[in-house]
């Protein structure tokens, strides 16, 4: 089975092999971090559709994390064009992190969208190094399809650890690597690397609940659940919270 994954890896990268020289000389990652932005406001609405009971039913309880003044400060990691804002309560102010500065634009009109909302700021930084947010300072984060992309998951909830105060919570929900024994795997394997040069770093065959359970929170609720989505390689999918 590894030899027949390799020799259909290989078929896939002589075949997309411009794209990969593209990348070898810097220039499709700059392509990438100008359309990512417009591809995502286009499949954000998609997905939100699709999995808009779900979303619901995980930011359900965000107001019961609020601080002393009632009012709740949400960290959104990986914010991209402001997906998630429909979901969150009102009066909720919001600080948005990504390390695309592309997305500005994309949130400062989002959030004009959703007036129930204060943006606090933007920031460009990546989940692993988020040195320009207090710690303590946030009552929640969230991130939704982040834990795919980011270099290191360990460090990156290390820092979302750092930056919620004792009590917090963090809320996730993200694609994973689908059960070994699975047609599904068999192919999140065969195109992985392709994925991955795609759609600017995206893994197809992380078991991140793993690294979610090892990250030491006091409290962990999370679920599994296919997905109602088209492509069946990103159909395996988790979500849920867990508390500092």
């Amino acid at each position: 089975m590894a030899l027949t994954v390799l020799i259909l890896q290989l078929a896939i990268f002589i075949l997309a092999l411009p794209l990969y020289l593209l990348n070898f000389l810097g220039i499709w990652s700059r392509i990438c971090k100008r359309l990512l932005p417009y591809f995502l406001m286009r499949f954000s609405v998609i997905y939100n559709e699709q999995m808009a009971s779900k979303k619901r039913e995980l930011f359900s309880n965000l107001q019961e994390f609020a601080g002393p003044s009632g009012k709740l400060s949400l960290l959104e990691l990986g914010c991209g064009t402001g997906a998630n804002f429909k979901f969150f309560p009102p009066g909720c102010r919001v600080t948005c992190v990504d390390p695309n500065p592309n997305f500005e634009n994309f949130l400062i009109r989002s959030i004009a969208e959703h007036p129930h909302l204060q943006l606090e700021r933007f920031v460009v930084a990546v989940g692993e190094n988020m040195h320009q947010v207090a710690d303590g300072s946030v009552d929640v984060v969230v991130c939704t399809l982040v834990l795919c992309s980011v270099e290191s998951q360990e460090r990156m909830l290390q820092e979302v650890c750092r930056v919620l105060r004792q009590g917090g919570a963090f809320y996730f929900m993200e694609h994973v690597a689908a059960k070994p024994s699975t047609w599904t795997y068999f192919w999140q394997q065969v195109l992985e690397p392709f994925w991955l040069l795609l759609f600017d770093g995206c893994n197809l065959t992380r078991e991140s609940w793993k690294t979610l359970e090892r990250a030491g929170f006091s409290k962990l609720k999370l679920q599994h659940l296919q997905a109602p989505l088209a492509w069946d390689l990103v159909r395996p999918h988790i979500f849920g919270y867990a508390v500092k």
